[in-house]
This record gives structure tokens, sequence and C-alpha cells, in this order.
């Protein structure tokens, strides 16, 4: 492949060759180019000269893609991009959708499975009339039955109404609650007494010839009873010695059909039961069903297809939650954030507004149950409780009082605040007012389906002992071990032969990239980035594709190193089916495995886009220029601290933390110190600190979310004044947000203009200043400095504004200059550049710095915040939080900082997140990065495994102390490192 005059970006004229069919990693700082490279550059010209392939109509469907600035590509083969940026945010996307796993798995059980009884789990089948007619010839000679159609089953009423349309049909009896009435007799019923009724469509004698009445008395009792028969067998003769599995009990309620096929074994005449002295038991009666139905409880199901099985079909999602497996239902603990205060004050949806209606109801609640609304929430009965919230059984007499009207009152059933809620929210025409409420309401299983998306005809359905869910709701690993386990008839095994074989490789494929922990159910956008990425991974080498280029970014992301050799695997196996592979890395194990480097550099931004280093491992290495090679051979180090800090003797105590895969573990958090939570990938790690901890914290400092219940609860909460989590989410979603904007530092910069000479005499206040507002930005593009144009067949155009040219300020704001630079000048400023115009602007300069220390300084002020990376997101946070003034009472909780950062960019970011801590503050981070583990004050290793086989406490302590535990899977890879570094110390 030979790539002639890339200058996509920051790319300095790139020239180069890249082999085919081989396993290639691009490598350098972040924001050297890489992904200008290789997503921007070679990946985009794929993708457009097979979209520019399709004829016109296809094209204004798919979006076309700008042809990236590159003078020539050769020898570009289809290209396929793995990035962690197409997470999907649709609930109804999980794991198993996204690799088809659960498509398959849809197919098998529409194809093979066998329905039973959701309410029984009695096995159901249909039958055909010829089916039914061969059962009751089987029954001894000269028995004596009568057919009976259920049209009635255990409902209230005198029906009086049924029973003479069933006389004037020409049926003459009926049989009641068991006993057998003439119709044309007076038929009296208990309206409140529930009643089984039955037609009693004939009566016959089993012998030879009875067959063509027996098929017309069999057509008539299923057309009046939507395809239900009963064959109530009258005669003794049948003995103790009759058909297996056949119920015993006497009467209708509790029958079983036996098996399509299977004959009734008939004692030879003068057979007895026991002793003399018992009277046989009545025979039970024969129930056919030509439905999926089950004849006792009456459950129908139609015949049995894939759709039955997806949760987003109205055919097979729950009916409650249509497929959604979650509910959103207003909070009690979110509507009464605080107990302490009183009952008048505590409904908060119902005291921050004009509340004199809600008091005069508050007002008949408390009269009517005894207590008084000045009394604390926490001090009322339970009982009380409830009927505020969920409301009254029976009528309360309620005085109004409202601004519309007042002394008049009503006696009704008091509603209740939770339910009065949901309706308002429901009947809300308001956006504003629907989002106001929206902060009271939390995410709750679906109370029918408990989650399962499925409705329960669906989740009743089985293939051998396992229904669909048992398979989804448990680990990759586990599922695996279920379906080689499955006990096939050897019809079924004829008809699931290739969908097992291809759901077995499927699963197989994400256990080979290190994702044994998750589910098959669980919701794609709750998945990482990389998680994301492998799932696509796994889905590609499924797909068998050949020839094609694939272009990874970064697919060691949130991966242990214990599962990192898997994924090398994985991806020489991809490579060895005839693929190309570019992969952006930067993880040591994958650059040593390369069959072919490119290193990209040697800085960020402008001072990055060159090719420093090309070819093999040893050409890195030697390469002078390149900080990659540097720190891989040891020319560069980040040293591992000689002391490790003691904190500031307080800690946070986590106590019988049992969520998801947690096992009732008690974890202690040291403060004053940084500390890592480390183990495999799925040991519980994000679940103990993203989804315990932090809701906690952010509780107890009065934000408005749910305290967590599955645990006891945290102690030593007092010893701190805020939380700050630091994650890859973006500044902003929208254009208008920039770097200068987030860190406050275009605040500073707008006032210096407003305070300039000529500012003064326009009179010019510091929003003229400002892109955002009307005053000083063009009007022309409302202050974005493009046009968009769009274009029917192509992509949308962004053409540069014709009256400001780019600049998103009118004439007059542009001609207010300070230091002969105007305020786009400085929006268009690299954060090097503008720290060296602001050096005497403390303000300006110490925040500007602060971006610079953490390996921005290539980064131009006004970068729109949708472009920038993860990474790069989450380091403008980080400077932000490092140039505020420091409290020594925050802690800050960190997701894998390291995604994205190059040897030399952890540099800096260790150098950042230790300064944080020598502020007095301390750090909470969620790492795999060896280096970061390594220069770490404390550990916390949960594992063994991912998935049901972690969530426990491995090891605490310092990274020494948990290098010696050989238990801990991140203990043993620590140990290495130590061990490397130390000798290098001593070398050197």
């Amino acid at each position: 492949m030979r790539i002639r005059g890339a200058r996509q970006h920051n790319l300095k004229n790139i020239d180069l060759e890249l082999p085919r069919d081989r396993l290639i990693v691009f490598t350098g700082v972040s924001g050297s180019g890489k992904s200008s490279l290789a997503f921007d550059t070679i990946f985009a010209e794929g993708q457009r000269r097979y979209v520019e392939s399709l004829s016109a109509y296809a094209r204004q469907f798919l979006g076309q893609v700008d042809k990236p600035d590159v003078d020539a590509i050769e020898g570009l083969s289809p290209a396929i991009s793995i990035d962690q940026k197409s997470t999907s945010h649709n609930p109804r996307s999980t794991v198993g959708t996204v690799t088809e796993i659960y498509d398959y798995t849809r197919l098998l059980y529409g194809r093979a499975g066998e329905p039973h009884c959701p309410h029984c789990d009695r096995s159901i089948a249909p039958q055909t009339i010829d089916q039914m007619c061969d059962r009751v010839m089987d029954l001894p000679d000269r028995t004596r039955f009568q057919i009976l159609a259920p049209v009635v089953r255990g409902k209230k009423g005198t029906h009086r109404k049924l029973l003479s349309s069933l006389s004037s049909e020409g049926f003459v009896r009926v049989r009641i609650d068991g006993e057998v009435r003439e119709l044309e007799d007076l038929i009296e019923l208990d309206k409140n007494q529930a009643h089984t009724i039955e037609i009693v469509v004939d009566r016959l004698v089993r012998k030879e010839g009875i067959q063509e009445r027996l098929v017309d008395s069999l057509n008539t009792c299923l057309k009046h009873s939507e395809g239900i028969a009963i064959i109530d067998v009258l005669s003794e003769e049948v003995t103790k010695d009759t058909a297996p599995g056949i119920n015993r009990e006497q009467g209708t309620d509790n029958v079983v059909a036996f098996p399509v096929g299977q004959s009734l074994k008939v004692a030879e005449k003068g057979g007895s039961y026991g002793d003399s002295s018992s009277s046989p038991p009545a025979p039970s009666p024969l129930v056919f069903s030509e439905n999926f139905a089950c004849p006792e409880h009456g459950a129908v199901m139609e015949e049995l297809s894939p759709r039955l099985f997806s949760f987003n079909s109205p055919y097979g999602a729950c009916p409650a939650c249509h497929g959604l497996g979650m509910h959103r239902k207003f909070s009690a603990e979110l509507v009464i954030p605080n107990p302490e205060l009183p009952v008048y004050a505590a409904i908060a949806p119902w005291s921050d507004k004009d509340n004199t209606y809600y008091l005069s109801l508050l007002c008949s609640v408390a009269a009517a149950f005894g207590f008084d609304i000045q009394t604390p929430w926490k001090q009322l009965t339970d009982e009380q409780k409830h009927v505020l919230l969920h409301g009254s059984k029976d009528p309360i007499w309620i005085d109004v009082d409202s601004r519309y009207r007042e002394g008049k009152g009503y006696s009704r059933r008091y509603e209740g605040a939770l339910p009065m809620l949901e309706r308002q929210y429901q009947e809300a025409n308001s956006d504003t007012y629907k989002q106001k409420l929206e902060q009271y309401l939390v995410d709750q299983p679906c109370e029918v389906c408990h989650g399962q998306r499925l409705r329960p005809e669906s989740i009743a359905v089985r293939i051998g002992q396992y229904r669909i869910t048992d398979l989804t709701g448990v680990s990759i690993r586990e599922c695996l071990n279920r379906v080689n386990q499955m006990h096939l008839t050897p019809r079924q095994a004829q008809i699931a032969d290739l969908v097992l074989r291809e759901i077995k490789a499927r699963l197989q494929f994400l256990l080979d990239v290190g994702l044994d922990y998750l589910t098959l159910d669980r919701a794609a956008m709750t998945l990482s980035g990389g998680e994301a990425q492998r799932i696509r991974l796994a889905t590609q080498i499924g797909s068998g594709l050949t020839g094609v280029l694939y272009v990874l970014d970064e697919p060691s992301i949130g991966l242990h190193q214990r599962d990192n050799a898997r994924l090398l695997k994985t991806l020489v196996r991809l490579r060895d089916l005839g693929n190309t592979l570019i992969v952006v890395e930067h993880d040591e194990e994958t650059i040593r495995a390369a069959d072919h480097l490119v290193d990209i550099g040697p800085g960020a931004g402008v001072h990055g886009g060159r090719i420093i280093a090309e070819g093999s491992f040893e050409n890195l290495l030697d390469a002078p220029e390149s900080l990659t090679g540097a720190y891989l051979s040891g020319r560069k180090v980040i040293n591992t601290p000689i002391e490790r800090r003691t904190g500031n003797g307080r800690s946070l105590k986590i106590r019988n933390a049992h969520r998801n895969n947690l096992k009732n573990i008690d974890v202690e958090i040291p403060l004053g110190e940084l500390v890592s939570v480390t183990g495999v990938s799925g040991s519980g790690k994000s679940t103990l600190i993203n989804e315990l901890l932090y809701p906690t914290l952010q509780h107890h400092f009065g934000s408005k979310v749910p305290l967590p219940k599955d645990m006891d609860g945290i102690d030593g909460l007092g010893a701190l004044d805020k939380v700050i989590v630091i994650d890859q989410s973006p500044i902003g979603r929208t254009p208008r947000s920039n770097p200068a904007t987030y860190t406050g530092v275009f605040d500073v910069i707008r006032d210096v203009f407003a305070e300039t000479i000529e500012a003064k005499a326009r009179g010019y206040k510091p929003g003229q200043f400002s892109f955002n507002v009307k005053g000083g930005r063009c009007e022309a593009c409302a202050g974005q400095g493009v046009n968009v144009i769009e274009m029917n067949f192509l992509p949308d155009v962004y053409v540069q504004c014709e009256v400001c040219k780019g600049a998103r300020y009118n004439r007059e704001t542009l001609q207010v200059k300070f230091k002969d630079k105007s305020i786009a000048d400085v929006l268009n400023m690299t954060v090097e550049e503008a720290a060296e115009f602001c050096k005497n602007i403390p303000q300006a300069f110490n925040r500007l710095q602060t971006l610079a220390d953490v390996g921005l300084g290539y980064m131009r002020l006004g970068q729109t915040a949708p472009t920038l990376s993860g990474g790069e997101a989450q380091r403008v946070k980080l400077a932000t939080e490092l140039s505020r003034r420091a409290t020594g009472k925050t802690l800050y909780l960190i997701d894998e900082p390291t995604t994205g950062l190059s040897f030399y960019d952890v540099h800096k970011l260790l150098d950042v997140m230790q300064r944080l801590v020598d502020k007095g503050n301390s750090i909470l981070v969620i790492e795999h990065n060896l280096d970061v583990i390594r220069c770490a004050d404390w550990l916390i290793d949960l594992g063994p495994e991912g998935g049901d086989l972690g969530g426990e406490l491995i090891a605490v302590g310092t990274p020494e102390t948990v290098a010696d535990n050989p238990s801990s899977y991140t203990g043993q890879y620590l140990k290495q490192v130590l061990q490397h570094y130390s000798s290098a110390l001593v070398t050197a």
C-alpha cells in the first residue's frame, strides 16, 4: 500500500509504503497524527471509494466521506474501522444483538424449542384431530366417555346469556363445576362464585366404527372452546395399570394429557386396585389442544418462530416494558431526599413551588391518618409514609385551598405522591416541566419480566434443561458451558446442528478477546469503549472476511495484562485469514508483536506529523527522535517512588458491598494518597467505585441521586468536602464549547480585552467578545465561523463565512487589539503560544501553563469540544482541577486515565496526579497500566477472575506488598516490572 503526500490535519506531506497482510502498529505521542493517518486518511479514503462505487440513490442514505487531504493512495483494500466511538446508545442493543449471537439463539429456540406453560412449567404441544382420535381409540374396548368443551374457566357470574345461547344452538347438557346439568332446567348460579362450565358435546362408547362421529364431535368441541377438548372417561374398567404420568386426581382442574402416540395400558378384565375393599379412583380425563396451550391454565402460544424471542418485536417483547426490561419510576428516596424535614417540606417536588394546593392536600391526609404536617418525616409510622407516597385505599375528606378555589372540599381516595407525579409526568405538555420531574426518576427492573425483556410465554420455552434467558443471563464462559451441555432429542439435534456450531464459535471468539465475564443481555450502552471495540473485533473474526483492511484504535484499552496474550492471538488470527491490520496502539506487548512499526512524531500537534521511525522493533529503539523508542529502550524512565505516602490517617470504609458480582466485601480506601483499584477485566472495579462509592458520595453532598442499597454503608465521609469525577466524556456537546471556555481562560481574556483603551472608548463590555451572544459576534454565521450547506447526494459542506472569513466576530469587535492581536487571533493560538502571550496575566497564564503541563501545549484554544479525543478531554478536566485552589479534602475519581496516552504522556499525567495529591487531596484511580500502578501509594486488587468468578478482595497494600501476593494476577505482572525498574536503577 503506497501513500503519497498525506497532509490531513497536522501530517507533514507524508510518503509511506505499508506491507499487505501484516499486523502494522502506528505509535507515537498523543496528538502526533497517528489517528489522522490511520482513520482520517487511509480508512476515510477506503470508505469514500466504496461509497462512490454505489448508485446515486444509495449514496443519499449512506452519507458521504470527505476526500482526505492526500495526493494518492495505491493498493488500498476495502476498509473496516473498529474504534471506540461506535458504542451503541440504543437501550435495545445488547451484547447478544451486537455480536448476532442472540439472533442465532432466537433461531435455535424458534425452530427447536419445546413450549412449556409459564404457570405450571408443563410441556405443551399442539395436536391434530387425527392424533386426538387415535388417542381416544387407544382406550380399552367398550370404555364409556363423554366429550366436553370448556367454555368458562373459573369466572364469576350467573352466565345466563351463555347458557341460553348454548341451548339455542341445540346443546342438551353442560357440566357445571363437575356436575352435569340439563340445559332445559332452570339453572341459577351464584354470581359471587367462580364457575367452570363445559359443554357436553357427545357421549360415546369406544368401539370400531365410531371414528367419523368422534371426529365430528371433536371438531364441534374445538370450535366452541378455542381449540381445547376434554375426554371424560365414565366407565370403571380402567385399572391401576394405566399410562404412566397421568394425574389420578378427580375433576378437571389437575389434568395432564399424556404424550402423543402413547397408549393407555389397560389391565386384563378382572384386575383390581389393591385390596377388594377399595374402589378404583376415577380415571383422569384426557385433555387435547390444537394450539400451543396449557390445558390447565389455558396459557396459549402461537406456533414457535424466531420473532417470539425478539424483545424488539411486539410478538416477543414483554407487554409491560415493551422489551426494555426497565421502567422509569419515581423514587421515594429522591422524592423524600431529607427525612429530617417536616412533612409539609419533605416531598421535594411539592416544596419548590407554590404549594398551597399540596399543603391543603397534606393537611387532609394528616387529619385522616392522625399526624401533624409539622412532624418530621422520619417520625411517621410506616403506614402513614405508605399512604402519603402511594395513596389511600378508602376515600377521605379533602379540603381544597388553592389560588383557584377556596373553602371547598370533596370525598375521594387520596391518590398518593408517587402516582400523582407519574400521572403529571405522563400528561405534561411542557418539556421544561418534564425535565424538572425527571430528576426524581430512576430506572427499575420491570415487575413482569424482571428485566428479562421477553413475554412470559417466550421465556417458558426450553431446549433441554435451559430457557433462552438461562443462556443470556450468565457470563459468556458459563453460556458456552451450558450450550455444550444441552440435552437434545435426535430431532432437535438435527435441526440445531448448524446453529449451535455458529453460536459456539462466536462465544469462543468473545472468550478469545478477554470478554468472558460479560453476559449476552448486557446493554451495549453500558460497555466501555475498549469492550465495545473488542466485541466488534470478535464479530469481524466470526464473519471470516479476507482481503480486508482493518483499522483498530487501541484494542488493548481496559484489558488486563493477563488477557493481552489472548487479544494478540486474535489479531494474529485475523491477519492470518488474509487481512491487513493497522493498529493505533501504545501498549508495549502489541508494539513488540507487530510485523511492521510506524512511529509518528516527534511531538504533538504542530510539533508532530512526521515519520520518525519505520520497520522493525529495533529500528524504533534506535531512532534518536522517537520518544516511544526512548522509553522502550530505557533512555527515558518513569521512576518508581522511593517512598510511599502514608496518607492523612483518615479513610473511607465500604462495608459489605454485594452489588453485581461483589462478594460481600469490606474495602478500606486511605485518604491523602494516590490509590489504584486493580484487577482483571470484569472483576468488579467499576461496580465498587462508579456504582457504589460515587453515588453514595453524591448523595452525601446533596445531589438528587438514590443511595445505593447493595451494601451496609460507607464510613468516613465527613473527611471529604467534595468529590470530582474526571472521566473521558466530552467537555461539551456543541462546537461552541472549547478548551478556553471550559477552563475559564476565555473569561479572563475577554475581561482583558474589555479593559483596553479602545474597548472602553467604545463602551464594550466583556460580553462583546463572546461568540455565543449577540453583540460582538458575526451574525451571518451566528459566531460559528462557517455556514453549513446541505447537499442532496453529497455530504454537508461547511463553507467559511464570507462576512467574517472564519473569525467568528464582526468587524468592529476585531478592531479592538491587545498586544496587536484580536480576540480571534488569541482563540487561534496554541496553548503554548497563548501562555507566552499571557505571561503577564497570572490568572490566564497559570491555567494555560497547567494545560501545557498535562501535554496539551499543541492544542488550539478555540478547538471545538466534539473534535477532542477522550484522553484530551480528560486531561483538560485534570488541568482545570489542578489550577484551582486546593482544599485538601477533595477526592478525585479517575477511570482509566491512561487511555490513548503514550509513555511520554503517561509520565506527564503521573506528574500532574502526584501534584494533586501533594496538595493534600486524594485520588482513586481505576487502572490497568503498570506504570501508574507501580507509582501508586496503595493498591486495592479485586479478582481473581472476571464476572461470577470475581468480586473478591484479593490483595491490599503498597505495590510491593501486592507484588508478593501469589494469588494476584496484577501482583504477578507488577513484580516483574518492579524488578525490571529496580535493576535498571542499580545499573544506572
